[in-house]
């Protein structure tokens, strides 16, 4: 599907204010209400926009202590990645986990009741057979920037 300069302006409205209203959007890209929700609709059937969310603040949910982990393997093979992987799913603690080339195999963030609490977790995964080599855990000690909903401000904007 080809976007042009009306769609990527959709696209950058809706990805920081999915509750923007028709008309608003519109006035905002300059088109009238019909052709702009049009646009719109025609990027959600094509699977560009997959939904529309409300970020939420856990910390006012639940206090957490977030923690970042790089995690190197025993074993470099398909297996021991699926087990990792299955691991980190079961674990609702974990709440990213990517794959990564560099040295390092996995960097994760874990959000955990205490740092006490995601130790007794790393502790846990050491024993079990996870496959973990070494790990190096970072605590955090002040958010900088938060991951938006929708897509970045990278070149897809400009």
């Amino acid at each position: 599907m080809k976007l042009d300069r009306y769609d990527l302006k959709i696209l950058e409205i809706l990805s920081r204010d999915g509750r923007i209203t028709k008309s608003r959007l519109a006035e905002a890209i300059n088109l009238s209400v019909s052709p702009c929700w049009e646009r719109v609709r025609r990027l959600e059937k094509a699977g560009i926009i997959e939904g529309y969310s409300a970020r939420l603040n856990p910390q006012a949910l639940v206090k957490r202590t977030p923690v970042w982990v790089q995690v190197e393997l025993k074993q470099h093979n398909a297996e021991s990645f699926a087990c990792f992987e299955a691991l980190v799913h079961d674990t609702p603690e974990v709440t990213e986990c990517v794959a990564v080339g560099g040295g390092v195999d996995y960097l994760l963030k874990v959000e955990a009741d205490s740092v006490d609490a995601y130790q007794r977790l790393i502790d846990d995964w050491l024993t079990s057979d996870a496959g973990i080599e070494r790990y190096f855990t970072y605590i955090v000690t002040k958010t900088v920037k938060r991951p938006s909903p929708g897509l970045g401000r990278g070149e897809i904007f400009s």
